[in-house]
């Protein structure tokens, strides 16, 4: 993976305030961050077409990585973020992609 595209994924400093432009920064991937609230499917949809995506409206310095990145590749940057998190974090998320898939059917 290019440097530019994994500094991207690591978030930006203070991801939780907004900045003056009002757009909140992009959020660490790690357990520190929220990313493993959201079910795969939202994952995929957010690093592909960015968090409008999920949340319409929503502003955020995280980018949209359509064109970029292929699907396999964002599905392989996605196993390797969920494979640095801690077993709980796992199981969390596990857990709402289970439901996030039973409502979409």
């Amino acid at each position: 993976m290019h440097a530019e595209t994994h500094l991207k994924l690591e978030g930006q400093p203070d991801w939780q305030t907004p900045k003056v432009n009002g757009r909140l920064p992009a959020p660490p991937h790690d357990e520190n961050g929220h990313t493993w609230h959201h079910s795969d499917r939202e994952l995929f949809l957010i690093t592909k077409k960015g968090m409008g995506a999920v949340v319409p409206g929503h502003e955020s310095d995280m980018p949209a990585f359509e064109g970029t990145l292929a699907d396999q590749e964002i599905e392989a940057v996605l196993a390797y973020i969920r494979s640095t998190w801690p077993e709980r974090a796992r199981r969390y998320q596990d857990e709402r992609s289970r439901a996030d898939a039973a409502r979409q059917k």
